[in-house]
């Protein structure tokens, strides 16, 4: 693994042990050349996943991505860091055991809402807002009142 600091190509691994998502190895390194420590995190890929989006253009899938977005959408809501990583890994091994390793950008994204919507509501609406490209207040009134059960008439 080469050093983030003096891009030496020999560091040894100082400490491994399960990441708190246990789903990757956290492993702290040391670099033989300039000391400096840092940490990596080894994680299980079962298959290359490209995603295609809108536009047909393909691109490697990419988890980070994912990450930020929901991560995005979870700010400053009560989930806990490693429950989120949990929501993140079960996606992506979600997406992994489809037959196909091309996903559409779409899929993706109806699997994050389907997701976010049993966490958190809050989470769900600000995803939605951005994956559904919402451009005005009543784009979220529309969305809101499609959340809220129908009134009962108990007249």
């Amino acid at each position: 693994m080469r050093c983030p600091f003096c891009g030496n190509n020999d560091t040894q691994v100082k400490d491994s042990r399960p990441a708190d998502d246990h789903a990757s190895i956290r492993r702290r390194r040391y670099c033989l050349n300039c000391g400096g420590r840092f940490t990596t995190y080894e994680r299980v890929q079962l298959r290359d996943l490209v995603v295609i989006k809108s536009s047909q253009k393909r691109e490697e899938f990419d988890r980070n991505k994912l990450e930020r977005s929901i991560r995005l959408s979870l700010r400053k809501r009560p989930v806990e860091p490693s429950r989120i990583e949990q929501i993140i890994t079960g996606i992506v091994r979600r997406l992994e055991s489809f037959g196909d390793p091309e996903i559409q950008t779409s899929k993706i994204g109806e699997i994050v809402m389907e997701t976010l919507a049993r966490i958190d509501t809050v989470a769900y609406v600000r995803f939605a807002s951005v994956y559904k490209n919402f451009q005005a207040a009543d784009d979220f009134e529309e969305f809101i009142k499609q959340l809220r059960p129908p009134p009962s008439s108990d007249s």
